[in-house]
């Protein structure tokens, strides 16, 4: 269905964007990905797209905090995919101001230019963090939003702003909410990048809090939420968890790829990558019956299967890594 039609993606260049757009250039879509500027004109994850495909791609190089910017890019197509934001739990802790001006201003300026030019669908990209720590599981899309960290709650400034628009302007906005999503091209800023990297380079694997409990989706089911968000009817309006409905902790999968890996090295929990005691999310897990009932979507890559992916590439990558050093 998506064959033919123009989209944009913004963030296009991060872990979950690059997928994203291979995915949409596969399935016939011309697709514009939109990264931000940068002087050494990188196109970050984009890099491993095939040659072929990646030179069918328009790259617009921007900022999605400049609102001319995104008009010109947004206007005449047929689907937004947002994506950009400020992901970094940590990082918001020291520059939370940052946090708004990307992930509230972005979005609104996505949202206006989607309201403007009268595009058919956009589909905004949220985060199960904006739940919090579980007040009862599985998580259903009618659970509490709690911000329990500034990026948290920039997220939820951004729901909410996709929310209001749909209510006040009719704009045709999704919103997908995954769960912690994993595979080829995470960075080090993810917990399952780092053990990984740290199993192949380190004598001990350094982690924060290992009692935290993760619902864990590999990537392809994540995009997979998103060409269904573009496309399924009736879901303008509507709020999807994307996620498993399983859930292990990280101490749990420190110790499960490191059986993949099969080595056997120390787990550390360093008092330097702790989040603050009230910020720690403690347990997520979804509840994705909605998105299976609404547009059709399952997940259908087991742990193991991601996990092996996930292992193999950052072996192959390995010097993209750098485990010396605390990545925030």
């Amino acid at each position: 269905m998506l064959n033919g039609k123009k989209v944009v993606v913004t963030g296009a260049g991060g872990f979950i964007g690059s997928h994203l757009v291979e995915a949409l250039v596969a399935a016939g879509a011309n697709v514009t990905a939109m990264v931000r500027y940068n002087s050494s004109s990188s196109i970050g994850n984009l890099a491993f797209l095939p040659p072929d495909m990646r030179r069918s791609v328009r790259i617009a190089s921007g900022n999605v905090e400049d609102s001319d910017f995104v008009f010109g890019v947004a206007k005449g197509q047929d689907v937004i995919f947002h994506l950009a934001a400020l992901i970094a739990i940590p990082y918001s802790y020291e520059a939370p101001r940052s946090y708004v001006r990307a992930n509230v201003e972005g979005t609104l300026n996505v949202l206006e230019a989607v309201r403007r030019f009268d595009i058919p669908r956009m589909v905004h990209t949220s985060t199960s963090e904006v739940y919090g720590t579980a007040l009862y599981a599985p998580i259903d899309e009618k659970h509490p939003l709690q911000g329990q960290s500034p990026y948290s709650a920039t997220k939820i400034g951004a729901d909410k702003l996709a929310e209001s628009y749909f209510r006040s302007f009719e704009t045709p906005v999704v919103t997908v909410r995954p769960f912690n999503t994993f595979g080829p091209r995470q960075s080090a800023r993810a917990f399952i990048p780092t053990i990984i990297s740290q199993a192949l380079a380190r004598d001990e694997i350094h982690l924060g809090s290992l009692t935290p409990e993760r619902d864990m989706t590999f990537v392809t089911d994540t995009v997979a939420g998103f060409l269904a968000a573009a496309t399924a009817p009736g879901v303008p309006g509507m709020t999807l968890n994307l996620g498993t409905g399983v859930t292990h902790s990280v101490g749990w999968f420190a110790k499960r790829i490191l059986e993949l890996m099969k080595l056997d090295k120390p787990i550390v929990q360093d008092e330097d990558r702790l989040r603050p005691a009230l910020s720690e999310v403690m347990k997520l897990v979804s509840d994705n019956s909605l998105a299976k009932t609404a547009m059709g979507w399952t997940p259908t890559v087991s742990i193991d299967d991601g996990l092996l992916r996930t292992i193999e590439f950052v072996t192959e990558n390995l010097g993209r890594y750098d485990t010396s050093a605390y990545v925030r």
